[in-house]
This record gives structure tokens, sequence and C-alpha cells, in this order.
């Protein structure tokens, strides 16, 4: 069936996330294919419109399509036991050190046919689409080989055709050392900066990111990587101070990164960098909540800052099996105290920026026509639900793609 182009939506109670919440009772919005033409008050709505499909919203409420803008979605098998070490005692360093963790994830993943991780890619990416999502990013990153990361990579575009989400795709092959590499985290390092070419020339690469880290990979090899990506002119991004401070969040920010993600040990001068780049802070409340860590992410030195903040699921099979991001809202304000505006503008608008898009996040003309109707009174309401409240509609380029 043909999408009719120009649409208008009424009816409803409209939080455009401009200039705070943005709240407009009884309000409408006009879409022309993928953008949004018109929002106001349903009252002054102009004469002769002539919209081809109307949208009667009953007093629901409409908002921004939410921008998962951190998931490993892409994965073979789980790691239920590795959770249940974990509430024995083991940390997740202890885990991962013994050959647990990403590792194993890696030996599902290479282990699995595309057929089937597009299966299960789809399954959890419905779900997110469920909860209000419209704009998703997918990391590689357990398949730590060259045909294993565009396997996977292949597989993140898949899913973005054919859920009707916007899908931006990050390698993020320095994520682990692969076992054919132990010993040698420099000729990993080096394989996947000679990757990088292929895959960007296949058009599947949009960011490059990479996990700095004690159990992972140094300032200095994490460099490597930023300074393939740069050649290639692809944007970097950073799983940053989640478990100790390496600095990689000055060094990020020093190649204009577009967010560093978790954040927990960061240091004045991290955000300082980050401040000065435009860089975002990704705060990833369900990891934090899953690991059971104690240390918080310096939310009130970034805001005094002015480093904009932006939340995500982190969905992935070890530290955040999670596939909620209304539920992210709530953890975001319990765990790390954001209030609900924050939380939400970290769900949409900052969301938007930690990809580098620009084009949506907001109800607003020009903005992107991605948007989800919800059974609230308030956006504030979803934060409150401690739960997994389902939208009634999810609309992205003015198509409805949910339910």
């Amino acid at each position: 069936m043909t999408q009719p182009r120009k649409q208008l939506w009424r009816g409803a109670r409209i939080s455009t996330m401009v200039d705070g919440w943005g709240l407009i009772e009884r309000g409408a919005v006009l879409t022309d294919g993928e953008q949004i033409t018109w929002v106001g008050a349903e009252a002054d709505l102009p004469a002769g419109l002539q919209p081809q499909a109307e949208h009667h919203l009953d007093g629901a409420l409409l908002t921004p399509g939410f921008v998962d803008a951190h998931t490993h979605l892409v994965y073979g098998g789980d790691r239920a036991a590795e959770f249940e070490q974990r509430l024995q005692g083991a940390s997740y360093e202890d885990i991962a050190r013994a050959g647990g963790g990403i590792r194993s994830t890696v030996a599902a993943t290479r282990a699995a046919r595309a057929d089937d991780l597009f299966a299960s890619g789809l399954r959890r990416a419905h779900t997110l689409r469920a909860g209000g999502v419209t704009t998703l990013e997918i990391k590689s990153g357990y398949g730590l080989e060259a045909a294993a990361e565009a396997r996977c990579l292949r597989v993140a575009r898949r899913v973005g055709r054919e859920t009707g989400l916007t899908v931006k795709t990050t390698c993020l092959a320095a994520h682990a050392l692969p076992p054919e590499f132990d010993g040698q985290p420099d000729a990993y390092i080096a394989a996947v900066c000679q990757w990088l070419p292929a895959l960007h020339a296949e058009g599947l690469v949009d960011a490059v990111d990479a996990f700095c880290e004690r159990i992972a990979f140094s300032p200095a090899q994490t460099r490597r990587v930023f300074e393939a990506a740069q050649a290639l002119g692809l944007p970097v991004k950073l799983h940053a101070e989640q478990l100790s401070d390496q600095g990689g969040a000055a060094l990020a920010a020093g190649f204009g990164a577009l967010s560093c993600d978790h954040l927990e040990w960061l240091s004045a001068d991290g955000i300082a960098a980050m401040q000065h780049a435009g860089t975002v802070a990704m705060l990833l409340p369900g990891a934090y909540y899953f690991l059971r860590e104690t240390r918080l992410p310096p939310v009130q030195a970034l805001r005094a800052a002015g480093v904009p903040i932006a939340i995500a699921t982190d969905h992935n099979p070890g530290s955040s099996p999670v596939l909620s991001m209304p539920l992210m809202l709530n953890m975001a304000c319990t765990l790390f105290r954001l209030t609900p505006l924050e939380a939400w503008l970290g769900a949409t608008l900052n969301g938007a920026r930690a990809l580098g898009l620009h084009d949506r996040g907001q109800i607003a003309i020009g903005q992107r026509a991605d948007f989800a109707v919800w059974d609230a009174n308030h956006p504030r309401d979803l934060a409150y639900a401690l739960g997994n409240p389902l939208a009634q509609a999810v609309i992205s380029g003015g198509a409805r793609i949910a339910p």
C-alpha cells in the first residue's frame, strides 16, 4: 500500500521537547513524506491543508521517538550463567579474565549463521520498537575477525530495512582480544585497522568505537584505531572510564568523538575535554544496575560543564540484557538522579546528537517525522512507570511501523 504523503495527526497532547517539555494541549502535527511541516494547537491549523490522511489521537500523548544510541543487538547465545556467577561473588573482570564475558559471546556469534543472527536481532529490535524506539545504533564487536564482523554489520543493516527503524552501525572490532591473538594485542589492533577500509567501502560502518579499559585496550592502542577511522572520514566514539580511569574520554574528545559512554570513572580533565569537543556523555544505567556498580558517573559536574547527557539501553548479553527505553528513563532518574526532563532529552535529542543526527529528537518543523503515541498524560509518567510501557503507535519517517 502506498503511504499517504501529507498526513495530519490531531487531537493529541504533544510534548515537542523544544525549550523543555514543550507541551501543546490539543495539538496537531502535519507531516509531508518523512518530514514534519507544521506543529501547533489544533485550533490554529491553517485553512486549506487537505491532508491525504488524518489520524485522530483522542487525547493521547505524542512525543519524539526514542533514539537508542548504544546497543550491541546482534550476537549469538546468552550469558545467563555469568549472571549467576556474579551473584555468587565473581566480578565482571574476574569472569572476563577467566575466558568468559565477551569471549564466550564471540564463540557463539562466530558459530551462528547470518540468518540466525538476523532472527534473534530482529526479535530484539521489534521489542525496542514496541517501546517507542525509532532510531537505533547497533555495534559489532562479537565477531572479532574480519568475516564475522562484516556478517554482524550486514545483519544490522538488514534489521533496519526489515523494521522501518533508522539503524546506524558502529564497528566495535576493538572490543576484546580474540583467542587467536592471545598475548598479541598490538597485532590484533593492526588487524582491526586493516579491516576498516573494506568494511567502510562496503557501506557497513557509520562510526568506529573501541573499549579502552584494563581488560580491553590501552589508550595507545585505541588511538591507533581512531587514527585509522579518521583517515577514512569516520566519526568515533568510545567505551570510556567504565571500570577505571584510563583517560579515554580525553583521548576520544581529542578526535572530536560523538560520544563517550559509561563514564563512571570520568575525571575533571575528561569532562573539560568533552566540553571543549562538544562530545556527548552517554550514560548507561542498565549496565550500572546489572553489574551492581557503586561508583556513580559525575552527573552534577557534567551538568555544570554543559556537557549534553544521553541515555541508552546498552543492550548486550553480558551486562545489560534490557530492551526498554522507558525503563532506562526510570533507571536514569532513580540511579543517576537525572530529572525526568533530562532523561527524556537524553533518550531523544541528545541520543540523536550522540549519533551525529540533527534531524530528530524534537517535534518541530523540519525535523524527521519520528514519534510515538502513548496512553499517558505527561512524559514524566513514562519515567515514573517502573516497567515496560508499550506505545500505542510508533511512526518513523511518517510511516506507522508499530504495533
